[in-house]
Formats: C-alpha cells, sequence, structure tokens
C-alpha cells in the first residue's frame, strides 16, 4: 500500500490524500464456486459429487431433490441435509452450520428451488408484493431483494468450496443423425434462476442429456471453452490445480474465530472488520458460540455495539458514584 502511494506521489509529484490507493495485484488461493446447469438426467449431481471429491474430504449435500443424492451414496462419501422449504435465508443458515461442521465442499442441488420453489424468491416476492403493496411486484421484489442478496453473499463467501447445480428447463431439437435422418434431441434451455447469477461463479458449464459438460464461463483459463464427455475426477483436479496456484491467505475459519474470540477488544474487532471488507466477506455465513445463525460482518458489528453500550453504561455509573 505505501509503495503504491510513494508510486503515485512520483508519477504526479505530489503526495495523494485520497483514501482510495491502488496497490499490485497478485493471484490469491482460493476456494471453488462451481454452478451446473443442465435439464433432468444430465448428470448434474453426480458430476457435482465427482468435482467435490477432488476438492475435499469432507462434503456435504443441501438436498432440495427429494433424496435424489442419497442413490449415489454408495459411490461417494457425503452428509446430506435435506430441505422441503427453500427461503433463501433457511439457505443461508443450512451453510452456517455446514461451516461450523468444518465441511470442505458444500453441495446445494439444486439453487433452481429458491428461485421458483416452495418458499423461494418468486413467492418471498409474491407475498410481500400482497401483503404491503397491493400485489404491486415492483414493491415486492424491494422487500424481497435483501433476503436473495444475503443468499448470495452466504454462497461466495462460504469457508469452503461451494458447487451448486440449477434446473434448466427442457426442450426438443431436431438434429440429423448419421443416417440423415431427422431425430429428436432432449436440450437444457435457460436455466431456473436470476438473470445474472453465473457473474457470482468462477465455473459455470451446461449438460445436456448425454452427460456432456459445456464450460460456458471459466476464470480458470486451461477451462475456457471446454467440451467434456462424463466428466471425471481429472476435471475437479483441474479446478482444484487452478485455484491452489496462487498467494496463500488467511482462512475465512480463522477470521471467525477471530470473530468470536471472548478476549477480543474494540479495536480488535476494528481492524478484523477493516479485513473482513477488504476481502468482501461480511456475508460469510457463521454461527455464534450460542449456535445462533449469523454473518461474519454482522457478528463483528453486533459485538462493537455491546462494547460500546457496556464502555457507556460503565462511564454512567462512574459518573453517578
Amino acid at each position: 500500500m505505501a509503495q503504491a502511494t510513494q508510486a503515485a506521489a512520483s508519477a504526479g509529484g505530489r503526495t495523494s490524500h485520497t483514501r482510495f490507493q491502488f496497490a499490485p495485484a497478485t493471484k490469491e488461493q482460493s476456494k471453488a464456486r462451481v454452478a451446473l446447469d443442465g435439464p433432468s438426467g444430465s448428470g448434474k449431481t453426480y458430476t457435482a459429487l465427482t468435482i467435490a471429491t477432488a476438492l475435499g474430504s469432507r462434503i456435504a449435500v443441501i438436498d432440495t431433490e427429494r433424496g435424489s443424492a442419497r442413490k449415489y451414496a454408495n459411490e461417494f462419501a457425503f452428509d446430506v441435509l435435506e430441505l422441503a422449504y427453500f427461503s433463501p435465508d433457511d439457505l443461508v443458515e443450512a451453510l452456517a452450520a455446514a461451516g461450523a461442521a468444518g465441511y470442505e465442499v458444500v453441495i446445494v442441488d439444486s439453487l433452481s428451488h429458491f428461485w421458483s420453489g416452495s418458499g423461494g424468491m418468486l413467492e418471498q416476492v409474491d407475498n410481500a408484493a400482497k401483503k404491503g403493496f397491493g400485489g404491486n411486484s415492483f414493491g415486492g421484489w424491494k422487500e424481497a431483494r435483501p433476503m436473495e442478496r444475503r443468499m448470495i453473499e452466504a454462497l461466495v463467501a462460504y469457508p469452503g468450496h461451494v458447487i451448486v447445480t440449477m434446473r434448466a428447463k427442457t426442450d426438443y431439437v431436431l438434429e440429423t443423425n448419421d443416417r440423415g435422418k431427422q431425430v429428436p434431441k432432449k436440450v437444457g434451455m435457460k436455466p431456473e434462476q436470476r438473470e445474472g447469477l453465473e457473474y457470482e461463479f468462477d465455473i459455470v458449464g451446461s449438460m445436456d442429456w448425454e452427460n456432456t459438460l459445456v464450460v460456458s464461463k471459466s476464470r480458470a483459463k486451461p477451462l475456457t471453452g471446454a467440451v467434456v464427455r462424463q466428466p471425471g475426477i481429472e476435471f475437479g483436479q483441474q479446478i482444484k490445480e487452478w485455484l491452489e496456484d496462487g498467494t496463500a491467505v488467511e482462512p475465512v475459519e480463522d477470521l471467525i474465530t477471530e470473530a468470536n474470540r471472548e478476549d477480543a477488544t474494540f479495536e480488535d474487532l476494528g481492524a478484523l472488520m477493516r479485513k473482513v471488507r477488504d476481502r468482501r466477506l461480511e456475508g460469510a455465513p457463521m454461527l455464534t458460540p450460542e449456535g445462533a445463525p449469523t454473518t461474519l460482518g454482522e457478528r463483528i458489528q453486533e459485538r462493537g455495539k455491546q462494547m460500546r453500550k457496556a464502555a457507556q453504561g460503565g462511564a454512567t455509573e462512574g459518573n453517578a458514584a
């Protein structure tokens, strides 16, 4: 930071007093943020488990698909949480519990339910519009959007790797086979999620009914535009190699531990908050020592408020004495 300020001063002939300072960019090690979409039967769950096995040994599956993940329990080792109600806030709490339990990889199968399922975003918007805005959907979105934002922040700031699957509406197209005949082919269309969600993930792949994965977005250069027939463990290993190619950073788990440290001072929490904001981890899901779900940013702020209140109370008692 100081070097960047000195460089700016040398280049411009004067010292900059702005709080916005530039520094040399470095690639840091990170956790996987992978999204897989496709129609039913395209192999999303199996592929997610395959990738997860390459990334870590402790795997948790948040299953919204009526226990479908259990069908692969004879091939993969994982723990499962099966949900029947899909409020975005419930997903935040589930991720907090997974992080506290130390799961290295979390699979959300599928994220589409938190959009269009029972209790999902569309239902949350509809309920909010009816309750407070006379059925006006614009008002409903204004009310429900923060809930969606908390969910997304929890996904991208989770302490471990995250893989989500998304349903894609199915359709049929006619293709010419090797005999020159027109035959129908089942294909996946637009994922059942809000527009633009793919921007939150580092790797996005679409799967078809033949279990072929087409990488439509990738920040990992070796995987850009990849077309993989029945992705195996090697695909997950490629992702892991890319993630580990960089400078080591302080684990999110350590920041969560610091936020819960009993002897932390007000100054300690202030320094921790600056670090958390620099890494955009305010939304990291976590549990308080009492087991209540919260986020890293909220935990630090709440503890700071408690300390400030206690200090003010002590000062009042001193004045009274």
